[in-house]
């Protein structure tokens, strides 16, 4: 499976994005699509993570109540509307892809992934 993911660009504080992940093919088997981002000098972080079944979702504390990720299978692409945006959220956004049900947060648990694509948030 490839991964593509798109939508990021400059963004005031306060204001919003919406990044895009889209699927080479669809994967029918049980799988999680997460965003991570990693910003200057720190650690790749899970931000937010979606089951194909279920369509569970988990976030990390610092992006709960702003962002929201959702999914349309019959487009293969996840989406994660960023809402609320402050400078703390700029780094470069992946998305990644996991077979399973379990909602991982680590990078090792995601063998596929995207390029990422820079989000810069301006005070």
């Amino acid at each position: 499976v490839q991964l593509q993911a798109s939508g990021g660009g400059l963004a005031q504080a306060g204001g919003s994005l919406r990044l895009s992940c889209v699927a080479s093919r669809r994967t029918y088997s049980s799988h999680i699509i997460s965003w991570f981002r990693q910003a200057p000098g720190k650690e790749r972080e899970f931000v937010a993570g979606i089951t194909s079944n279920e369509r569970r979702t988990g976030y990390t504390d610092s992006v709960k109540g702003r962002f929201t990720i959702s999914r349309d299978n019959a487009k293969n692409t996840v989406y994660l509307q960023m809402n609320s945006l402050k400078p703390d959220d700029t780094g470069v956004y992946y998305c990644a892809l996991r077979e399973g049900s379990l909602m991982q947060t680590r990078m090792g648990d995601y063998p596929w992934w995207g390029q990422g694509t820079q989000v810069t948030v301006s005070s």
